[in-house]
């Protein structure tokens, strides 16, 4: 479990990470998103003892990472997939790391077969493409079978194939009780893999919530319900607090649920033909939730 109480990190007159409080629970992949310049890497970097926070904590199983004594043993990390020598092999770039942390050598292979990198062990790291070395970052923070992982971007550079072989990993190492900690812009992969989703802006927490309620809670997601009489069945929807838009015997409905809904109807004695629920994307639901808070951004830019 990962615990943040009250993080702040600053450089200057900037700040990058403002008062942070959370729990990343095990048994879940939490997705972690925001846009450029939200603070995500630094909380990361942080987590990790990358970083030195300016106030606040960080803790990974209740204690700090620095105060870790085989730290690959219990957190696992990949925030920079170039960060092995580039004239080392892929066998020597994680036998030096297993060789640190008092892991044996036989992991090395394992988890190079893992990631699908076995047949090129001994080849240069320098040579690599950035699906390769991406894989190698995974390989390196699985290597101390760590029960919590960290993971910056992950699927960057892999081809559809490695996307799903990457969906697949985060979602069977939390169903084995690890807590994972996923951050990507990769909207659509992201609503694919996470349970659970920490939306920051300009380093604050924006939502803290499953990633449904995420989404529920977008004004684009809404009930359709067609309806001979959607006079009458509109009125008493808005009577209820819903926001009601009517072209014909079509009704959209925002601020409650089909089950809601269904009960007006019932009580009104209105006939319904359709109730169906119409829900917006992960990216939608996002765009809305950060629309104030981009700072690197485009003009046109909309929710």
């Amino acid at each position: 479990m990962i615990t943040l109480d009250r993080l702040t990190k600053r450089y200057g007159d900037k700040t990058a990470v403002s008062d942070l409080s959370f729990a990343i629970r095990p048994g879940k992949v939490t997705g972690f998103l925001g846009p450029n310049g939200a603070g995500k890497s630094t909380t990361m970097r942080m987590i990790v003892g990358l970083d030195a926070p300016t106030s606040g904590r960080a803790l990974v199983g209740g204690r700090r990472y620095a105060e870790l004594r085989h730290p690959m043993r219990e957190v696992g990390a990949l925030l920079d997939a170039r960060a092995g020598h580039p004239g080392r092999s892929a066998y020597q770039h994680l036998l030096g790391l297993a060789r640190s942390n008092g892991i044996p050598a036989s992991r090395v292979a394992e988890v190079l077969d893992i990631v699908g990198l076995g047949e090129v062990a001994k080849k240069r790291i320098g040579s690599f493409s950035l699906g390769m070395g991406q894989r190698l970052g995974i390989a390196g923070a699985l290597l101390g079978d760590p029960k919590v992982l960290l993971f910056d971007e992950p699927v960057n550079g892999l081809d559809p194939d490695g996307v799903r072989w990457v969906r697949e990993l985060m979602r069977s190492l939390a169903a084995e009780g690890r807590t994972v900690f996923v951050s990507s812009h990769l909207m659509s992969e992201m609503q694919e893999t996470a349970d659970h989703l920490l939306v920051i802006g300009r380093g604050r927490i924006i939502a803290d919530a499953p990633i449904e309620d995420v989404i529920a809670g977008s004004s684009l997601t809404a009930v359709r319900v067609r309806t001979p009489e959607p006079g009458l069945l509109g009125r008493a929807l808005e009577r209820a607090g819903m926001s009601v838009e009517a072209a014909g015997e079509e009704l959209i409905v925002v601020g409650g649920t089909m089950e809601q809904i269904g009960d007006a109807a019932f009580e009104n004695r209105v006939r319904v033909h359709e109730l169906s629920m119409r829900k917006a994307s992960l990216e939608q639901a996002y765009m809305e939730l950060t629309a104030a808070s981009v700072e690197y951004g485009s003009p046109n830019r909309k929710a």
